[in-house]
């Protein structure tokens, strides 16, 4: 049987809402779990990059050379120390993405290059830069589903109109199979009664499931990209990685009964 390959992008426009801590903290969830994970950073500013220990200045060859179609996916991937494998980003990332505004198939060309490294992997995990510009389109639509992770305790959820708006317009012009996966509720404070409300907002305005369980607000998320690892290996009993843990858990359960 042929090994199908799940793609997720994980967007969200508003920055600070937890998307690289998400692709990080799932890719080394998911590597626990024996599987083979791609994260693929299209931020220009190349914080997943940063997060996994790689130094975004010293690289060569990135995901803008991929895109621009001067060198291929396989030429630029890098092995992390938490055992997934990073397709890079840094700042050439923004002349790459001027570039390509003139360029024929622009938002397919993230598609056309993972395409060719798919069946090495299990899950491709696409961190999306704060914007929904030409990068954010592309991950949408090289991905099967969109994880849209929520900071819970402001109305942060304003700018999901906007979001779902761009995922149906990809939905109807290029990529009519994409599936929103749901929100992912991070620095949730459970306590609070201002973010269970915010979840039930979520719930009753935009019919969006919701991803379980909750991301714990905790400090232990802004000290893991410092030491250059996820929290998983640096604060492997927390519940921060816990939660993440069980998230991925049920994205492999939910993958095997499909």
């Amino acid at each position: 049987m042929a090994i199908v390959t799940t793609t997720i992008a994980v967007a969200n426009q508003k920055g600070g809402v937890a998307k690289t801590t998400t692709v990080v903290s799932l890719g080394a969830a998911l590597t626990e779990l024996k599987q083979r994970v791609l994260l693929v950073d299209v931020d220009p500013q190349g914080s997943l990059t940063f997060s996994l220990g790689i130094d975004p200045e010293d690289l060569e060859v990135t995901v803008a050379e991929v895109l621009l179609g001067t060198r291929q996916a396989e030429d630029a991937i890098v092995i992390t120390d938490d055992g997934m494998h990073l397709l890079p980003a840094n700042i050439t990332l923004t002349q790459a993405e001027e570039s390509l505004i003139g360029r024929t198939g622009r938002e397919q060309r993230l598609r056309v290059a993972l395409d060719k490294v798919a069946d090495d992997y299990d899950w491709i995990l696409i961190d999306c830069p704060p914007t929904l510009g030409i990068l954010t389109v592309g991950a949408l639509s090289a991905a099967q589903q969109v994880l849209i992770p929520l900071q819970a305790e402001t109305l942060s959820h304003r700018g999901v109109g906007q979001l779902l708006d761009t995922i149906h317009d990809v939905r109807q012009f290029i990529n009519p199979s994409l599936e929103i996966m749901g929100v992912l509720p991070t620095m949730y404070d459970g306590r609070t009664k201002h973010a269970q409300n915010v979840l039930a907002a979520i719930r009753e305005t935009y019919e969006l499931p919701v991803v379980t369980p909750p991301i714990p607000k905790t400090i232990r998320f802004a000290e893991a990209p410092a030491i250059g690892r996820s929290v998983l290996a640096t604060a492997r009993t927390h519940k921060g990685a816990e939660a993440y843990r069980q998230v991925a858990a049920g994205m492999l359960a939910g993958n095997k009964k499909k």
